[in-house]
């Protein structure tokens, strides 16, 4: 019997975990480096510095640890992964200074590179591909706690203890996970491949069975930062506190997290197809940013609920697809270069929505967004050929 038909329920917990621990990571530091350390961020040039710097490591890593990850085996990619993501958040809660914060939040995003695509291979080659809408759905559920829980917990933290504080807790919850994935995740040996020349890569990476559930995926990303960065901004243009503003991007994510799940045993039963539920996703997520534009707290919230409904519904399709349209010993590979995509999403949405709020204001901002996922949407529907990526799981 192979390690996927037997997919231990025990095994999948250390991955959800490895995934919640990137997401309260990324979003935590993220989210409270402005407004709590003014000793180490003297300057809003230096704030982007540090965001970049995080997400910068992730863009040109990630394609490369996944590929190490179908060399040598995922387990070992992950685990070391989140041993150097422990050091990495160590480095700055023992050592307080300015300077050892870039060192750090450069470590933390080089070693998220090698963790996230390698829990996400994992996370496909431990079910059978019956099982990867439901594994994906729990996989991003986990992952949207992270992205809720690291701004709100991280901020309390934060305060009652420094910054300092909230890297020893990434520290602790590094390490343990990475204690708990070495009896509970059987190691899974790396596939037999064929050679494989930088033309056939290309070639494979430019394959609709790629491209349309990666661009997919980019676009919820996109969308989702987005919401997440603009519509508190859009409730306080109408006169909304903090309060309401930040209960609205709980809102967003609570609604990601929620429907996920649902997302992925729909595909599984055969409820919900691929191609059905990415077009579907893209109208909520689109309709979204229009209901954004409404005027007040009734705009902020219908585009929370829609944002964070589509982009749920997407993610776990999307990533499913994925693995049943890739080899089993290209897994690492594919997730390591469909998280680049999201990479890309995550930093192009949030720069095109600011430069079109520059120029014009941030109602036609939501709308070009708006208009990029309706197109889509359109290219998405008026396709007629079949292909693997728009194909069910067997």
């Amino acid at each position: 019997m192979s390690q996927a038909s037997r997919a231990p329920a025990p095994a999948m917990w250390p991955l959800y975990a490895a995934g919640f621990t990137t997401a309260f990571g990324a979003h935590g530091i993220a989210a409270n480096l402005g407004s709590f350390s003014h000793d180490a961020v003297s300057s809003l040039l230096v704030l982007g510095g540090l965001l970049a710097l995080y997400d910068g490591a992730e863009v040109v890593l990630k394609p490369v640890f996944g590929t190490l990850a179908d060399r040598i085996g995922a387990k070992p990619v992950l685990l070391g992964g989140l041993i150097a993501f422990a050091a990495a958040s160590a480095v700055y809660a023992v050592a307080d200074s300015p300077g050892w914060l870039w060192s750090a939040r450069l470590g933390q995003g080089a070693a998220a590179s090698a963790f996230s695509p390698s829990a996400s291979a994992l996370v496909a080659r431990l079910n059978p591909t019956a099982k990867h809408g439901r594994v994906f759905g729990s996989y991003g559920f986990y992952k949207s706690i992270g992205y809720t829980l690291g701004p709100l917990l991280g901020g309390v933290l934060v305060w009652s203890g420094g910054l300092r504080l909230l890297f020893l807790v990434l520290t602790l919850l590094a390490a343990a996970v990475a204690v708990w994935t070495v009896p509970a995740v059987p190691a899974v040996p790396p596939l037999p491949k064929s050679r494989q020349t930088l033309l056939a890569l290309a070639r494979r990476l430019a394959d609709r069975s790629f491209l349309t559930p990666t661009a997919a995926l980019a676009a919820a990303t996109a969308a989702l930062s987005v919401g997440v960065g603009f519509l508190p901004v859009s409730g306080a243009a109408a006169g909304l506190g903090t309060v309401a503003t930040g209960t609205a991007v709980s809102v967003l994510a609570a609604s990601a997290a929620a429907i996920q799940p649902y997302a992925g045993r729909a595909l599984d039963a055969g409820r919900l197809t691929t191609r059905t539920g990415i077009a579907v996703g893209l109208a909520l997520t689109a309709a979204g940013f229009l209901g954004a534009m409404l005027p007040g707290l009734p705009g902020v919230l219908t585009g929370a609920v829609l944002i964070g409904s589509g982009t749920g519904l997407i993610t776990p399709l999307g990533f499913a697809t994925l693995a049943a349209a890739t080899p089993q010993e290209r897994l690492g590979q594919t997730m390591g270069a469909a998280e680049l995509g999201r990479e890309l999403g995550d930093a192009g949405g949030p720069l095109l929505v600011a430069t079109v709020a520059t120029a014009t204001n941030l109602a036609y901002g939501f709308a070009t967004l708006a208009a990029i996922l309706a197109f889509g949407l359109l290219a998405l529907v008026a396709s007629r050929r079949t292909t693997p990526a728009l194909q069910e799981p067997t």
